[in-house]
């Protein structure tokens, strides 16, 4: 049986929407809504955030207050680390996804020998750099952090040191060096890419299954294969960006995309991947109730929640 600890970081300073700072206490409304006394029965740690920010003009056109970004970085990284080197089984619930470069790196710290394998259930690649950026959006980088990609065969941004130099520091959080090889990257879902970010994908042969795919083969199977595509990985880590899900049901999030997962599909495909035993961490992210009627995307995020964390309770 596992030990779960919550992780709980209500950033949103990589956003370009406001509100997904409130997305944890979202779903913990769902949660009392449900009448689940989920959020009593584990042990949990709120990491403080640095939405201040957002009241302040922005120095880094092409990296979004990237210094608040180096603080969470430093912070995340470090309550993963800590929280799997004392035999926990990290449940990371975060506002935006800027912070999931974070989590990687706090397993990399925890876990330095560690071939780590990544399943990015996600509309979007997350792939971009400053070099590349349409929008400055720090959410829409932590897989290069992570792979430690600067992709300057696509540049169209010029950059001034202090931005480089930051970063840098966040592709070397906790080690220098990709922390993931990005061949042992999995997109499910994936639907609303750049081409800078297909370069990469192509570039590298990274994985990516569609909706369509998970339709068609049922997640049960997709499960099974990914697991087998990822065999040579000692650890995997589950990010699962709750705008996967198809745009009629995931209005309370930044970046609704259409054709995306039915709320079923995406429960079953998360509850599966949480009973393979070299899951080592889960992540819920981009849940935001500004945007939503009846709080139901929280109440989405809190079943897949609900049932995954069940699931690994039992293993």
């Amino acid at each position: 049986m596992k030990n779960i600890k919550l992780i709980e970081v209500p950033s949103e300073i990589g956003a370009g929407t406001r509100g997904a700072s409130l997305g944890i206490d979202a779903i913990k409304i769902a949660a009392l809504d449900f009448m689940s006394n989920f959020f009593v029965h584990f042990p949990s740690e709120k990491i403080p955030a640095e939405n201040k920010l957002l009241f302040e003009p922005i120095e880094s056109p092409y990296a979004k207050r990237i210094k608040g970004v180096i603080s969470m970085y430093d912070k995340v990284s470090k309550a993963v680390s800590e929280s799997i080197k004392s035999n926990f089984f990290p449940v990371v619930l975060s506002g935006d996804h800027s912070t999931a470069g974070a989590t990687i790196a706090g397993i990399k710290m925890a876990k330095p020998k560690s071939k780590l394998g990544v399943i990015w259930i996600d509309a979007h690649a997350d792939l971009h750099t400053p070099y590349t950026t349409p929008s400055g959006n720090m959410h829409g980088t932590p897989l290069a952090t992570a792979i430690n990609e600067d992709n300057m065969d696509c540049a169209v941004h010029e950059l001034d040191e202090a931005t480089k130099k930051s970063w840098n520091y966040l592709k070397h959080t906790g080690r220098s060096g990709a922390r993931v090889l990005p061949e042992d990257v999995v997109f499910i879902s994936l639907r609303d890419y750049e081409r800078e970010e297909k370069h990469l994908i192509d570039k590298y042969g990274m994985k990516v299954i569609t909706t369509n795919e998970v339709r068609r083969k049922g997640p049960e199977n997709i499960v099974r294969s990914v697991i087998r595509y990822l065999g040579d990985c000692t650890d995997i880590y589950v990010s699962f960006d709750v705008d996967s899900l198809d745009a009629s049901i995931s209005k309370g999030t930044g970046t609704p995309v259409s054709n995306g997962l039915r709320e079923r599909e995406a429960e079953d495909l998360i509850s599966k991947f949480m009973q393979m035993r070299k899951i080592c961490c889960f992540e819920i992210s981009e849940v935001n109730p500004t945007l939503d009627k009846e709080n139901l995307m929280a109440e989405i995020a809190f079943n897949i929640l609900q049932r995954s964390v069940n699931v690994l309770m039992m293993n």
